[in-house]
């Protein structure tokens, strides 16, 4: 069943599930996924009595913006203040946030300019707040060809190509990500739902222009992209996730100077990027782990 919540900007839709006096926990999914990377972890947190929320990511599913003019960003600080919106939205003074991709970021934004809001942060591929002034700086090859949608996008032809066939776009994508996720062409429909939405593309080109310095952002959000631009610490108990199988970030150890507050890390093996979908276990045990119940 969806939900929905309204904050200043959206019409949020979501799916809740477990009691309503459970501890609450936000989980984000990214791009080119949806809300079923949690089809798994979300029940299962569930049961062991937290309160789960999992909201559609601006541009996606049936989440709307409310109002024609405004900007149809996709930049991180926009992620994040959906995040913290939707919780005064739903009344939370607090929550988990745990999230992948651009799910991932959000929570990590939240995290790290809304501290008090943040009792625990789960995020696959450790910080994940964007540099964008070293956004021009190259990688190694190797690693530069699983980003080949980023400079994509930054074309006419790449907003043409993914408007056309955004399904498309993210099999490919799917595909390089997690090489060893045997995912199902049903797999991939139920995801595709949540690209037809009206402002899905206008989101997505926005998101991978303005990473990229290559494009500016919306004036709502000037002063958190430029506490962003400092690279804040994430000061909240955290735990960080890496599969070992994850076709554009290899696996690390662990390690950075962003987190100042508790943390652990941890490898998942045979996890590609969708880690929740993926190894559905092992995300909510890092919740778990976080944000223990008694």
């Amino acid at each position: 069943m969806i939900h929905y919540a309204t904050t200043d900007v959206l019409e949020v839709a979501y799916q809740a599930f477990g009691p309503d006096d459970g501890p609450p926990v936000i989980l984000l999914h990214g791009f080119p996924y949806d809300v079923h990377s949690y089809a798994d972890v979300a029940p299962m947190l569930a049961a062991s009595g937290y309160r789960v929320i999992v909201p559609y990511l601006r541009g996606h599913g049936p989440t709307r913006f409310r109002f024609s003019e405004t900007p149809r960003s996709g930049q991180q600080a926009a992620l994040g203040a959906d995040v913290i919106a939707l919780m005064d939205a739903l009344s939370l003074p607090r929550a988990v946030l745990a999230g992948y991709d651009w799910g991932g970021r959000a929570a990590c934004v939240a995290a790290a300019l809304h501290p008090s809001r943040v009792s625990g942060l789960v995020s696959v591929n450790g910080y994940l707040i964007q540099d964008i002034s070293t956004s021009m700086e190259p990688l190694p090859p190797a690693l530069e060809a699983g980003f080949w949608y980023f400079f994509y996008f930054l074309t006419p032809r790449g907003q043409a190509g993914l408007a056309a066939d955004p399904r498309g776009v993210a099999e490919v994508i799917w595909r390089r990500n997690s090489p060893k996720w045997a995912f199902s062409p049903a797999d991939l429909d139920r995801a595709a739902t949540a690209f037809d939405n009206p402002d899905y593309v206008h989101v997505v080109i926005h998101s991978y222009r303005h990473r990229l310095g290559q494009a500016p952002g919306a004036p709502l959000y000037a002063a958190a992209e430029a506490a962003l631009a400092e690279l804040p610490p994430i000061t909240v108990p955290t735990v960080t996730l890496d599969g070992t199988a994850d076709g554009n970030f290899p696996a690390t150890l662990g390690g950075g100077p962003h987190f100042t507050g508790p943390r652990t890390h941890h490898q998942v093996a045979d996890a590609g990027h969708n880690l929740p979908q993926e190894a559905p276990e092992a995300f909510a045990d890092a919740v778990r782990e976080v944000y223990p119940l008694p």
